[in-house]
């Protein structure tokens, strides 16, 4: 019996937590939002863990857009300039490293795990919902399984050109858009190729925006930088 009474206070607890969780968010949907159960998760399930990027990958640039006033919000999102992903995700962004600098390239990444609350943030304010993600659903970003980026040359330090800036509005930020110059598509195609072929998907809009193959299996987070 005391076992029993002892099972029952936990389930009871354990619901309550998740009814106020599902209160602080407007859409009802389970979010990571204490740091202590999501390490306690990634002790028992490694793969689970937002790895630090350019600690994995020192080699590669960042030029993270929401620490600055320079982005489509016009004003600072977050309150570090840093870039996370989970394990899985950085292991295959290691491997493309590699094969870019094989070329005379490498990755600079512009934005990678963003906490749901910047979602939120987004689609309050965005002109164009149609770049960004639908705090309903979430995003893969709030995963920590997409990474928005571009690739540099090496030798210069400067971003190959591409048919956009970053977070550009324009129909030319689409994968497919064909109305270019040559050089153009063959430098947007060759990211593509080169990402598709290890581990990510570009989405339809945004030629910088890769969604890691299987992000169905990581739950949506909303831990701030520097709590990780």
């Amino acid at each position: 019996m005391k076992n029993l009474n002892l099972l029952l206070l936990i389930v009871s607890l354990s619901l309550s937590a998740c009814a106020q969780k599902k209160a602080q968010n407007p859409y009802g949907l389970t979010i990571i939002n204490d740091y202590k159960a999501y390490k306690a998760d990634y002790t028992v399930h490694p793969n689970n863990e937002l790895i630090e990027i350019k600690k994995a990958i020192p080699s590669v640039v960042l030029d993270i857009r929401y620490a600055t006033k320079n982005n489509f919000m016009q004003q600072v999102m977050y309150k570090q300039a840093r870039a996370f992903a989970r394990k899985p995700v950085v292991e295959k962004l290691k491997r493309i490293q590699a094969i870019l600098n094989k070329k005379g390239y490498g990755l600079k990444i512009f934005d990678a795990y963003r906490p749901y609350e910047i979602t939120l943030a987004f689609w309050e304010k965005a002109s164009d919902k149609n770049f960004v993600a639908n705090p309903a659903k979430g995003s893969k970003h709030n995963r920590g399984c997409a990474v928005d980026l571009t690739i540099i040359d090496i030798k210069t330090g400067k971003d190959v050109p591409m048919p956009t800036p970053y977070d550009s509005f324009a129909p030319e930020a689409a994968p497919h858009f064909a109305n270019l110059p040559a050089a153009i598509i063959k430098n947007r195609d060759y990211l593509i190729t080169t990402m598709q072929a290890n581990g990510f998907k570009v989405i339809y809009n945004e030629w910088w925006h890769f969604d890691f193959n299987g992000w169905q299996n990581y739950d949506l987070m909303d831990i701030p930088f520097e709590n990780l």
